[in-house]
């Protein structure tokens, strides 16, 4: 099981789940943060930090929400090709986005 960054997040990236994920498994992208489901050890902490609630579990990602488990995914493999970097630091940080997040319109 994994945690999944939902449209909340877009053009928001607040950022107070990076600090507190104790695996680092968030990723800055473009216009949102995505969590590497790999590497994501479902502890909840970025859950309850989040101010927008733009986190869920894999299994409770809203009906509306639902292709956001795989644009997390997705992020690693087809869009940065980082695969499972094992953590997130400078290195790990772009402006690219999963071209569902890049079409859609700004908030």
């Amino acid at each position: 099981m994994t945690h999944v960054i939902t449209s909340a997040c877009i053009d928001v990236k607040d950022g107070a789940c990076v600090p507190v994920c104790p695996v680092d498994c968030i990723y800055t992208g473009g216009r949102m943060l995505y969590i590497q489901p790999d590497e994501c050890i479902d502890c909840g902490v970025c859950l309850s930090v989040c101010p927008v609630a733009a986190i869920y579990e894999d299994h409770a990602v809203p009906a509306g929400e639902a292709a956001f488990t795989a644009i997390n995914a997705e992020f690693f493999s087809t869009v940065t090709g980082w695969g499972a970097p094992g953590g997130a630091d400078a290195r790990f940080t772009t402006d690219k986005d999963h071209p569902e997040v890049a079409a859609r319109a700004p908030k």
